[in-house]
Order: C-alpha cells, then structure tokens, then sequence
C-alpha cells in the first residue's frame, strides 16, 4: 500500500480515479473525472466473495478508463486503527495484487456522516439518502482525497 504522495507521483495528467467505501455488506463506488476535481457517486456493489468484487471492479476500471485506486481506511476519531482497518487492509491489499494500478488508503473519518449529512441538505428524503449512502460516502472520500492530491 502506498501513501498518497507516493500515488500522486504515479499519476498521470488527465487520469480517472475511482473511490471505494468497503463496507462488511455493500461497496461504495465513486468515479471522478479526467482533470480529478469533482468525485461522483457512481453504484453500490452488494458484498459477496472476493473474486466477484475485483471481477466487478475490473470491468468498471476498464469501462470508465480508471488509473488508480482510493480506499477509504476506516479509523477511529482519535487516528487509531478501528476493528475494521484490518480487513479493509486486507482487501485493499488483494485488489492492489489483483489490479494493475496504484491503490492507496484514505482516512474515512465522518464520511458517512458527511455524505448522508450533505444528501440531506439537498433534500433528498430518508430513504433514498440510505439507498445510496454507501456510494456517497465513496464520493466524499475520493472528493478529500482529489482535493489533497490537487493542493
């Protein structure tokens, strides 16, 4: 795994990015576009086996042009590793061996909150806010980490 200065100096100019939410049961997708400024929730994938996640995923990185990968890293408020650090670890590990492309961790600190938080000022109501909570909060994390990365 890699930090993020180390993902920008692989970086090439006009390159996509996607953003991964990894839940235990639902996957969030975010896409951003070639100039990296804005990230756009794109789907929810339902968790199932390892391998029908990176098959997905390929088709999407293929499909959509993707030269590199942001995972949100789940941590405590206060920095530390959470019980779930370790098993995004470990997935994002087996996509980083299973796909050719830069992956690197993002701290995901609030991005449910803030995705579900934002949906709701622009009214979009309960139930649709929780449809697509998973992907939203993908966006928030690739949105923090193109804003990082453009800075």
């Amino acid at each position: 795994m890699m930090t993020l200065e180390e993902f920008k100096k692989k970086q090439i100019d006009k390159s996509r990015l996607i953003g991964l939410d990894l839940g235990s049961k639902r996957i969030g997708v975010s896409i951003c576009d070639e100039k990296q400024l804005i990230a756009t929730p794109f789907k929810t994938i339902i968790r199932t086996t390892s391998k029908e996640l990176i098959n997905e995923l390929k088709i999407i990185i293929k499909d959509n042009d993707i030269k590199g990968i942001i995972i949100g890293n789940p941590l405590n408020m206060d920095g530390s590793s959470s019980s779930s650090t370790q098993s995004v670890k470990d997935t994002s590990d087996n996509i980083g061996k299973s796909i050719n492309l830069p992956v690197c961790l993002w701290d995901e600190r609030l991005s449910t909150v803030g995705a579900f938080n934002l949906s709701s000022q622009l009214d979009v109501n309960v139930s649709k806010r929780e449809k697509k909570i998973d992907e939203n909060a993908a966006a928030f994390i690739l949105q923090g980490a193109i804003d990082f990365l453009n800075n």
